[in-house]
């Protein structure tokens, strides 16, 4: 069982910073941030460092961090909560999740917690651009009033999402709702209460991309 890292300490500190660096990538965002700047109010990046952060407290006058990779006993998490603490931001932990269908839950928690936190705010996971993606087109159609299919451009290769493996079962969540719910007049809240079904939609995107695998397989045969 590995031993709980502690900040208090000097090898605690240095542990932490190793998990951020190399075990969590870190060395790869030391200059390539993924920020973007989404409305007057929102922004969405990758994991930010902890100096990242007191900048982004500075310059960008953040009040709010929104996590969603979720409480971590790692380096990278226990760093970031330090941090946002000793720059006055508040953290909160959102757990979403790049390979899966959203649950309602997740869906209604988002369009509340975007009307409960303190603003300008900043939203972020490990690489910003598929978590961050959902939550993003989630923002800009909950708290923006952007209709779904202009929201759905916040899952974008600009961003480094990419719809063609697993992580595009988050495109077609939203997919469904554009050919299911709406024809019908529901509002994108109203189809995810009354007739979005997770596991549904999770098994046709598996099937349909399985399918999409196997005939590109076969092409890159002949």
């Amino acid at each position: 069982m590995a031993v709980p890292i502690d900040l208090a300490t000097p090898s605690g500190r240095r542990r932490a910073r190793y998990d951020l660096t190399w075990g969590d990538h870190g060395f790869l965002r030391a200059r390539f941030r993924n920020l973007h700047r989404i409305s007057d109010e929102m922004y969405r990046a990758n994991q930010p460092s902890p100096e990242q952060i007191a900048r982004y407290a500075n310059e960008l006058g953040l009040k709010t961090i929104i996590n969603l990779r979720g409480q971590s006993p790692k380096g990278y998490y226990l760093l970031e909560k330090e941090a946002c603490e000793a720059n006055g931001v508040a953290l909160v932990d959102f757990q979403v999740f790049s390979r899966d269908s959203p649950t309602k839950d997740a869906v209604l928690a988002a369009r509340d917690l975007f009307d409960s936190i303190a603003y300008p705010a900043l939203m972020h996971c490990k690489s910003g651009a598929d978590r961050a993606g959902l939550m993003a087109v989630l923002y800009m159609h909950f708290r923006q009033k952007l209709p779904v299919d202009q929201a759905l451009r916040q899952l974008s290769v600009k961003y480094l999402h990419i719809r063609e493996g697993k992580t595009g079962m988050l495109d077609y969540f939203f997919e469904t709702y554009l050919r299911e719910g709406e024809p019908k007049g529901l509002t994108f809240t109203d189809w995810v209460k009354r007739e979005y079904d997770r596991e549904a939609v999770k098994a046709e995107f598996m099937r349909t991309w399985k399918s999409k695998l196997a005939i590109d397989k076969l092409l890159r045969r002949e």
